[in-house]
């Protein structure tokens, strides 16, 4: 297979010949976020052939996803920062792969849990390799763009692994093939989706690792070094990890008890509202991925420091009053803010990515994204929905799950646009200069 390069001369070519493979990377990332969420659909099944609780499914679609966010991300953002990121882009995939192929033959918990854990490290560690190599492939001026592609690869691979393997699980049931051997739908499924993430992966074999651009030390710098790098860049780091946790609080807060609410406050059947907030979601990040993505490389055009950070401001801004959409009076207004919610968590955190390509050392980014990864998914998913529960607590119960919820996402959403606000004053003028 011909190969193609990577390396992005400081005398950047046009976008569009860096586009086939930014698309080779939006599809591996698409190929991982597929496997990695296929499991929901298919877990009704699961539960009655392996006799699994509600507890252990719990466990399963939960714990086994934040335990690669919160015990791997670091390390692999380390590996990616000092190693060929090609090749480890590789190995995840596969990792990934071999995680769903497990989950096809789990016969018990641990096993299963063990699969599911595998298709989070893969994909998670996956995210922050592509989008080291992403900044390495582009200009600075060009990685709102770039960070577009495979940010939408991200959202087509969530959409999948509800679209693609809900549709396999119903040609399985339908007319399972011959040469499944008696498995299962689920498990067939899951030998399907391994068999179609090598397809998704073999692309990679066409890249080759980039030049590392902006480096200001080097990327085997003894680690003293990288300390004292990240601790000259603290004054715009803490508050940019605050502001997006902050918007992570309350975008997790809303994918998990946006349900409870409608179905306790509106009165709806889960079944009357899952189609149009799936769709709801998809949309929302589809465009603020594009919105985004442009959003960050006007906002570098501006030429004032932190300008690349406006569009995070404003987004987070109205992500404040978004935050209200379990109080709102009609449905309608509830999916309009729920909406809005979700776009401007997409365009803070694709934001917050370029940020850490453009104004950071090539030798620190893998490992500000993998703590940034792993900070959210502690806080955001740990946190958020536990804080949640509280509030509506104080306020007399499970009836007030929307108000609770409501004041929760709009605190988280304030202390957002301050966050943002700071690092934007507190931005280094570039990667290599240290903030003043």
């Amino acid at each position: 297979m011909t190969s193609l390069t990577l390396e992005a001369p400081r005398s950047a070519p046009s976008f569009r010949h860096r586009l086939m493979p930014l698309l080779i990377l939006a599809l591996a990332m698409a190929g991982g976020f597929t496997m990695m969420g296929s499991f929901s659909m298919v877990q009704e099944g699961a539960k009655a052939e392996m006799g699994l609780s509600d507890y252990a499914l719990g466990l399963v679609q939960g714990v086994s996803a934040a335990v690669p966010l919160v015990v791997f991300s670091i390390p692999i953002g380390i590996l990616v920062d000092r190693r060929n990121r090609v090749r480890l882009l590789l190995l995840l995939g596969l990792v990934w792969t071999a995680g769903t192929l497990l989950t096809a033959f789990a016969q018990n918990l641990p096993v299963l849990f063990l699969a599911r854990m595998m298709a989070g490290i893969g994909t998670t560690g996956a995210l922050t390799a592509a989008l080291s190599l992403t900044a390495d492939l582009c200009a600075p001026e060009q990685r709102g763009r770039a960070m577009l592609v495979v940010t939408l690869g991200k959202c087509l691979g969530q959409a999948g692994a509800f679209a693609l393997a809900g549709w396999l699980l119903g040609a399985m049931i339908h007319a399972p093939l011959p040469f499944m051997h008696g498995l299962s739908p689920w498990r067939g499924t899951h030998v399907l989706l391994a068999a179609i993430s090598v397809c998704l992966i073999l692309p990679l074999l066409a890249l080759r690792e980039p030049e590392r651009h902006e480096v200001e030390a080097s990327i085997h710098a003894p680690f003293a070094v990288v300390v004292h790098e990240l601790w000259a860049r603290r004054a715009f780091l803490i508050p940019l990890f605050i502001g997006q946790v902050s918007v992570v609080m309350a975008d997790a807060a809303a994918s998990i008890w946006a349900s409870p609410v409608l179905s306790r406050s509106y009165g709806l059947a889960p079944e009357a509202f899952a189609g149009w907030m799936g769709a709801l979601i998809f949309s929302a990040g589809l465009v603020g991925s594009i919105l985004g993505g442009l959003a960050a490389d006007l906002g570098q055009k501006t030429g004032r420091r932190g300008g690349l950070l406006i569009g995070a401001v404003l987004a987070a801004a109205a992500g404040v009053p978004a935050a209200l959409f379990p109080i709102a009076p009609s449905v309608p207004l509830f999916a309009a803010a729920v909406g809005l919610l979700m776009f401007c968590g997409t365009v803070t955190g694709l934001i917050t990515s370029v940020a850490l390509t453009v104004l950071i050392p090539n030798e620190l980014r893998g490992l500000c994204i993998g703590a940034f990864i792993a900070l959210a998914g502690l806080v955001g998913f740990g946190v958020a929905p536990s804080l949640v529960a509280w509030v509506s607590g104080l306020l007399g119960g499970e009836a007030h799950l929307g108000q609770g919820l409501a004041i929760v996402g709009a605190i988280v959403g304030a202390v957002s646009v301050l966050a943002f606000l700071q690092a934007m004053r507190r931005a280094p003028l570039s990667a290599t200069l240290e903030p003043i």
